[in-house]
């Protein structure tokens, strides 16, 4: 079931979206007898933090597009490339790791890429090669902080470990994920981006409520910073910052935000449900017993060819079943088998940067391809995969090298 509801994440036949593969994969579990209803609940629970998480950056993406918010950066972005594609590229691609590193990879599908497509359209340039940066920016910088990636929470839970350690284990290793993925990226695109962009971009003036919604996400971002200092989870801090962001931009216009809410795709919610029942289902056939023992035994035998095997391995799975229900499944084996810190970072690792060969490999990149869609660009699953091909495993490579270096 879960292969068959994956399968229907990908292909998406009759054009049925994502979310409709994955609820009906947990509907046929339970309908089967093959998970009881109350441990599908408990599935569906699991995964609370995430959805506020959700919910908090949708809000805050939809309501800096309705005032003006995405129109005012694209153009300071198309002025500052001064006529230059490569300039436009590599500036976007800045901002991208900036937004992935301090407000997640799930802020930078959601909240730059109709900003990027704004830029593009500002500069008259074809806007997807721009695109693509948020889609491989958001998983190649997501283990920069532990707040970067949902994904990195549901890995450690409740053994995360202090920000300076976190920073010794990963540090290298996210420089060398950041550069070899931009270096990839650009000479996969360099054809596109030897065309000059526009260079007279009038710049719109940006309203009030617009700034209000600017300080919003700021504000944001230094609540997802204290919270990781402090051990919180995300999901809380996330949804009252845009509740409060939604409020403050609501009643300085007098009006209620009820066209914010209807435009947000609510849809994102119960396909993480769905997988997350599926994961539920997963751990009552025996596999995450089963996946403990191999790894431990595994570690003991040969801790560098486990390391080197379980990034690669768990990279490949995150593609499979998308790396929320791949992290979970990992963090609860690692967790169990306790196995040396090297093989938990390679599988972090390879949980945040595999999802960059396939469109359904993180629950950013599905975000993504929904931004996409609401600006009438499309990009098919084997389009990205012949790009993921290329981009994905010199970055995990180099990635893992890099932590192999502090093991």
């Amino acid at each position: 079931m879960a292969a068959v509801s994956t399968g229907g994440l990908i292909i998406r036949p009759w054009r049925i979206p994502e979310a409709v593969w994955a609820v009906l994969g947990a509907i046929a579990l339970v309908v089967l007898g093959l998970i009881l209803p109350g441990d599908a609940m408990r599935g569906v629970a699991k995964g609370r933090d995430v959805y506020l998480f959700l919910v908090g950056m949708m809000v805050l993406a939809e309501l800096a597009r309705e005032e003006g918010l995405f129109d005012w950066l694209a153009a300071l972005a198309a002025v500052q490339a001064r006529g230059s594609a490569g300039r436009l590229f590599a500036l976007i691609y800045v901002v991208g790791t900036f937004v992935t590193v301090f407000l997640s990879n799930d802020a930078t599908a959601v909240v730059l890429t109709p900003a990027v497509y704004a830029a593009a359209k500002a500069a008259k340039a074809e806007p997807l090669p721009y695109l693509f940066v948020c889609a491989f920016i958001a998983n190649a910088a997501s283990f920069v902080l532990p707040i970067s990636n949902p994904a990195n929470l549901v890995i450690f839970g409740d053994h995360m470990p202090p920000l300076l350690t976190w920073l010794s284990r990963f540090a290298l290793a996210s420089v060398l994920s950041i550069g070899v993925t931009y270096i990839v990226l650009r000479c996969t695109q360099a054809r596109a981006l030897r065309k000059p962009v526009a260079r007279n971009i009038e710049v719109p003036r940006l309203s009030s409520s617009g700034r209000m919604s600017a300080f919003g996400i700021a504000a944001t971002a230094v609540a997802l910073l204290l919270a990781s200092a402090f051990n919180v989870q995300l999901g809380w801090p996330t949804c009252l910052a845009s509740v409060i962001t939604l409020a403050i931009v609501a009643a300085s216009k007098r009006s209620f935000p009820g066209h914010v809410l209807r435009s947000i795709s609510w849809s994102v919610l119960p396909l993480v449900a769905g997988l997350f029942v599926l994961v539920e289902g997963l751990g009552h056939t025996g596999l995450l017993q089963s996946l403990s023992q191999h790894l431990h035994e595994a570690a003991a035998a040969s801790p560098s060819t486990t390391v080197w095997g379980s990034g690669v391995g768990i990279a490949f799975l995150s593609n499979l079943m998308n790396n929320l229900p791949a992290g979970l499944i990992g963090g609860e084996s690692v967790h169990t088998a306790n196995v040396p810190d090297a093989v938990q970072s390679a599988i972090l690792i390879g949980v945040d940067i595999g999802p960059n060969l396939s469109v359904t490999g993180s629950l950013a990149t599905i975000l993504w391809l929904t931004a996409l869609r609401r600006e009438g660009q499309a990009v098919s699953g084997w389009t990205f995969l012949k790009l993921g091909m290329l981009v994905m495993p010199p970055a995990l490579v180099a990635a893992l090298a890099g932590a192999f270096l502090f093991i």
